[in-house]
């Protein structure tokens, strides 16, 4: 019996709490839609990128070794690449790699032109391999697919340079894809993390409102 009324104590609790976003629901409903629709506004604001993606294999020849060893191995060799690419150095072997890369995308001050191809380009690395997955971004889909060329070559030539282990084989495995339509920003995900927070705001709001207007109820009573 006393279970039963704690929990009609507590389900009449929870009512309570959610009258107000129950009787608000339209107030939700408008921050929502103002924050998706911001939110799609400011992804307008930044230029629209296409991608194009080259997946390159690392592996390395240790003799008698296991297999878990000689994976370990590929995998540490692709995590350094990783690293490289983003720097300087690369990036200026990349331009100089005799692909039609335009140039003045690329501004000419080195910080700004570093912090560029960083944004332009991306490297991860499949776990428990040496596979390594270059990503380049651009507004010009045929410059995308450039870049990631270059880099893929780049690699494929250069990179034994750039680490300190031996009898290593690169070579890529899949050919630049490039996406149809532009990746970044991201509009979809832009647009529901916008009406997300727009309904917690809007939730929030709502809350506001309903405390102060209780509040107000009690010192009117208080008063009388």
């Amino acid at each position: 019996m006393q279970l039963l009324w704690y929990t009609n104590f507590y389900m009449a609790y929870k009512y309570t709490q959610l009258t107000p976003l129950l009787h608000g629901w339209p107030i939700i409903l408008l921050f929502a839609t103002c924050g998706l629709v911001l939110a799609v506004l400011l992804s307008f604001t930044r230029p629209l990128e296409y991608s194009s993606t080259t997946r390159i294999l690392i592996t390395q020849e240790l003799g008698v070794v296991d297999a878990y060893t000689a994976s370990r191995s590929a995998e540490r060799i692709a995590d350094d690449l990783s690293s490289i690419v983003y720097t300087s150095t690369f990036f200026d072997k990349v331009i100089n790699s005799g692909f039609l890369i335009d140039q003045a995308y690329f501004p000419e001050d080195p910080i700004k032109e570093r912090k560029k191809w960083e944004k332009t380009i991306s490297a991860s690395v499949s776990r428990s391999s040496g596979l390594l997955a270059i990503r380049a971004y651009h507004t010009d889909v045929e410059q995308a697919e450039e870049i990631a060329q270059a880099v893929a070559f780049v690699i494929t030539t250069q990179g034994w340079t750039y680490t300190s282990g031996g009898n290593i084989t690169v070579q890529v495995v899949d050919d630049p894809l490039s996406s149809r339509y532009p990746v970044r920003p991201n509009i979809p995900v832009n647009a529901i993390s916008g009406l997300f927070l727009g309904a917690i705001g809007g939730a929030a709001y709502v809350f506001i409102q309903s405390d102060r207007l209780r509040r107000r109820h009690q010192l009117v009573h208080t008063d009388v």
